[in-house]
């Protein structure tokens, strides 16, 4: 057995043969074992391994020529060597019967050592080189298990990984094929395997070409170089797969023999995203240039049509605060088409459109993007209009809104009752103009009659109009509280959490006008931190995110503090922090009527405590 000692068994019925034969034998490595009977000796024949028996012919009961005879016939015992120990003199007759039943030879008593150290030495050394043969068998076959667990691991991660592994002979002869290789191209290993390169139709002419010179780069070198290559490759079915292919020419021992091992990566999902980034990309810049065009458009046009600053203050922040909040509705239906009734819920939540003075009636539609912005302007001038001139100017005036579908679009019908008695203008301002454009500006879309009784517009959306899929969403509660008006913030303490320096400025001034007093300005989490934990402070203003960090720690400070505060964002309540759903949101672009309002309400608790 490998790293054991080497072991001869002595056999004989007389303890002090025993004894003098074990004397003679004693050497380092070896490891001697007695046995006095036949029976004796097959026990520790079955249980240990020897390289030599010495074995006495004549004893009782099995003599041991019967003990030899038995050895050969069992499969563990039957190569083990047997020297027979006999007293009886050369006997031809008893020599041959002892060949017969397997010795390999005889000592003669009285033994001579040196004799019997001699041929004991020769069985010796051949235990040992058994044992150091054995030793490298098991060595061997644990190397050749380490190398079939090797492959076999190799062989998994290679049909398991999302790469394709090729490899070719110097030849360019397609050599071998792995599953991964199977999947991306749709082509099995039984049709590639044995075919050139060129003949497979799987890479260009001018790939194989680039193979072949990374093969032939090779032809002067021993070293291993790493190439690689970007290439348009075919499926079975001729569909084109973009790859990345890395490849390595491997050496062979004799120094005459290349072959190219490939590493193939399907780019093609990474090329598909790189062209939608690049389109969402083209899209976002040009719906901001868009939205920025229309602001400008709007800025200028009410600049001009408006008698003083204030004038044009209150009508360029209420179309701002229009535009605003259909891009809200539009972000929350992740810029697809969004249901009519939800701009109309946004108009009554701001407080633009009295829901008690609105009749309205139609079925439950969508409208595109293009014209839920259109129609936010639109429906803002119509209520602008009806609250300054029509029927929202006095008690009990109404206006019905009903709508109906008309084959690809939509009729739209704004009509007011009960109001004063209204003519034409004498001119088209910029109100009537953007009323006019609400359907895209075409020809006979948009038309108004001014009757006595009160204006009825009349707008044909031609395209954009789907009926509304599934169960409308609940309306959202505003964020913009109704106050009565001539409350005031004087002698409050604000502070300002906000890291665009003009929305401060903004923001400081509005503080400021409505007789607060604005103490510290945070921009970043840690200055936001640091003022939060200061003294003199009644109120706060949250920004919703801070340079790409979460308020979430702001916040928490300010709640264990108890000093109220409020979100001011242009992200939507479910990406502020969930502990604070409750907390009020003013949504970006804001108005100076909104922000007053909900600092007026979180500073009545405080004007409370002071009173």
């Amino acid at each position: 057995m490998p790293d054991k000692a080497i072991r001869f068994l002595i056999v004989d019925d007389m303890v002090e043969n025993l004894m003098a034969l074990e004397a003679l034998l004693r050497r380092d490595g070896l490891e001697v074992h007695q046995a006095q009977s036949a029976a004796e000796a097959l026990e520790l024949l079955h249980v240990n391994d020897y390289a030599l028996v010495l074995l006495d012919v004549h004893m009782p009961e099995t003599d041991g020529y019967e003990l030899a005879e038995l050895m050969r016939g069992a499969e563990r015992t039957r190569l083990v060597p047997i020297i027979f120990v006999t007293a009886v003199e050369k006997d031809e007759t008893r020599r041959f019967r002892g060949y017969e039943a397997g010795a390999v030879d005889f000592i003669f008593k009285p033994i001579d050592p040196v004799i019997l150290k001699s041929k004991a030495e020769v069985f010796f050394r051949i235990g040992q080189q058994a044992r150091d043969l054995a030793k490298q068998r098991d060595e061997m076959r644990a190397i050749a298990q380490h190398r079939d667990q090797a492959m076999a691991r190799l062989r998994a991660h290679t049909d398991n990984s999302p790469l394709g592994f090729v490899e070719l002979d110097g030849g360019l002869v397609i050599r071998s094929w792995s599953q991964g290789a199977e999947r991306i191209f749709s082509r099995p290993a039984r049709h590639m395997l044995g075919q050139a390169l060129k003949a497979s139709g799987w890479l260009p002419d001018e790939a194989t070409e680039t193979l072949k010179g990374w093969v032939d780069e090779h032809s002067d070198s021993d070293r291993s170089l790493r190439h690689s290559l970007e290439v348009v490759a075919r499926t079975a079915d001729g569909r084109e797969v973009t790859c990345e292919v890395y490849g390595s020419v491997l050496i062979e021992a004799d120094g005459q023999h290349r072959s190219l091992s490939l590493q193939v990566l399907d780019i093609s999902p990474r090329r598909q995203a790189e062209e939608v980034r690049s389109l969402l990309i083209g899209e976002l810049n040009h719906r901001i240039k868009n939205t920025l065009a229309n602001v400008q458009a709007i800025a200028r046009q009410t600049l001009r049509q408006s008698a003083d600053l204030a004038e044009f203050d209150r009508s360029f922040s209420g179309r701002l605060q229009a535009l605003a909040r259909a891009h809200s509705i539009l972000s929350d239906a992740t810029w697809s088409s969004a249901p009519l009734d939800d701009l109309i819920e946004d108009h009554i939540r701001a407080g633009t459109l009295a829901a008690d003075r609105l009749r309205r009636t139609g079925p439950t539609v969508e409208i595109s993007p293009e014209n839920m912005l259109r129609m936010a302007l639109t429906l803002h001038e119509l209520t602008t209009n009806a609250q300054k001139y029509g029927a929202l100017s006095v008690p009990g005036g109404e206006v019905h809104l009903d709508w109906k579908l008309e084959g690809e679009g939509l009729v739209l019908r704004w009509q007011e009752k009960g109001g004063p008695p209204v003519t034409a203008p004498a001119r088209t301002g910029f109100g009537l103009t953007l009323i006019a454009s609400s359907a895209g500006g075409e020809e006979g879309t948009v038309a108004a009659e001014w009757s006595r009784e009160g204006v009825v517009w009349t707008i044909r959306l031609l395209r954009g109009v789907s009926p509304l899929k599934g169960v409308p969403a609940a309306p959202k509660p505003s964020s913009v509280l109704a106050v009565a008006p001539g409350e005031e913030l004087a002698g409050l303490h604000v502070l300002v959490v906000e890291d665009e320096p003009l929305v401060v400025l903004d923001l400081t001034h509005e503080v400021e006008d409505a007789g607060a007093e604005v103490v510290a300005v945070a921009r970043t989490l840690s200055e936001a931190l640091d003022a939060a934990n200061g003294d003199g402070i009644d109120l706060a203003i949250l920004d919703g995110n801070l340079r790409g960090e979460k308020v979430d720690a702001v916040a928490e400070l300010l709640a264990r503090r108890d000093i109220p505060f409020c979100f001011v964002s242009g992200y939507g309540p479910e990406h502020l922090p969930s502990a604070f759903r409750s907390v009020p949101v003013i949504q970006k672009p804001f108005s100076s009527a909104g922000l007053r309002a909900v600092l007026r309400r979180l500073a009545k608790p405080r004007q409370a405590q002071v009173a």
